[in-house]
């Protein structure tokens, strides 16, 4: 047996003993692609109710917004997550992240019918705490075990970094989104120019005949005048 099979096969058994889950680990460049919004902000209120249904709980956790690394500027915004309590009943998720009334947090925000989430929940949630008077950035826990399935291995969460450093690594990669976004426009209308100079090439003669037809059109046109 490959190592491979061994390495993920003890992640398994070691989320099984620990009542966890498996999550596919989310590069950083892919969160950042994929957000609708990245927001720095503080969580100022909680709220958990029953869905329409009146079978699931969910929590409404409302931000007031510091600054939007990625997306339109807004002052507030409203997390809806599954799970919560309500009257006693609890229901709770693993991999789903919970906020604290006061606590700063950056999210990576995606939009669905009942309103924005956190996307890829806990991978798309980080701690914001203050050390010896630097701002730090920290992902938030998890009881998920993470799997990188390429490799097929669990992998340990990222870093803590500065806030400033992780405002960098966001604007980085959406520079890089966009030149390459801009480079594949570039490529298209190359493709598309060669098209039609290859076209013009292979229809020689109709191309003539359609310019002296047009000649000749607006020759007419003149006398008429």
């Amino acid at each position: 047996m490959s190592a491979r099979p061994l390495i993920l096969a003890a992640a398994l058994l070691t989320a099984a003993n620990a009542g966890a889950t498996i999550s596919r680990a989310i590069q950083f460049d892919e969160k950042v692609d994929n957000a609708a919004a990245i927001v720095l902000g503080k969580c100022v209120n909680n709220v958990s109710r029953w869905d329409a249904a009146g079978k699931w709980i969910v929590t409404y956790s409302t931000f007031r917004v510091e600054k939007s690394m990625k997306g339109a500027p807004m002052q507030e915004i409203t997390l809806v997550t599954p799970g919560g309590a309500v009257n006693g009943v609890h229901q709770e998720t693993i991999g789903v992240p919970k906020f604290e009334i006061g606590d700063d947090h950056v999210v990576f925000v995606k939009n669905t019918r009942v309103g924005p989430t956190v996307l890829y929940f806990d991978q798309g949630a980080y701690d914001v705490e203050s050390v010896r008077g630097e701002r730090v950035v920290r992902p938030a826990v998890s009881a998920a075990v993470l799997v990188d399935d390429q490799r097929g291995m669990a992998v340990a969460p990222e870093e803590p970094s500065t806030l400033r450093a992780f405002e960098d690594r966001v604007q980085h990669r959406m520079r890089e989104k966009r030149e390459f976004e801009r480079m594949q426009v570039l490529k298209q209308q190359q493709v598309a120019q060669s098209s039609l100079i290859n076209v013009l090439k292979r229809n020689k003669v109709l191309v003539a005949l359609a310019l002296i037809g047009a000649v000749l059109a607006t020759i007419q046109l003149l006398k008429r005048w």
